[in-house]
């Protein structure tokens, strides 16, 4: 009985700094390109006029790139355990294979 006292007394005295962890929005990520925080919208009246045709964005283009890196890597990778290969041998023959046109 005194145990579950303690535990509530606990949990409620938790409560607002709980509250306020849920009230902070997320900080943004720099490691993740093209984020940005939720606050920092350009204003209308500042954005440029987008009734010219633009070129593709490089994020389209990065993103096509990094899949075939990942996709190369995974066949690399693949390629090394059905050899059997560990350690420096394994690096080794990754780095040639990533490499690799």
């Amino acid at each position: 009985m005194r145990f579950s006292t303690v535990a509530a007394a606990v949990c409620l005295c938790l409560l607002p700094m709980a509250g306020a962890f849920a009230a902070t929005p997320p900080a943004p990520r720099a490691d993740v390109p093209g984020t940005a925080a939720p606050g920092a919208a350009v204003p209308a009246a500042v954005a440029p006029p987008a009734a010219k045709t633009a070129p593709a964005p490089p994020s389209a283009s990065a993103s096509g790139d990094a899949a075939a890196k990942h996709a190369k890597r995974t066949a690399c990778l693949k390629d090394a355990k059905t050899k059997k290969l560990v350690g420096a041998d394994k690096t080794a023959f990754l780095k040639n294979c990533i490499a690799a046109p």
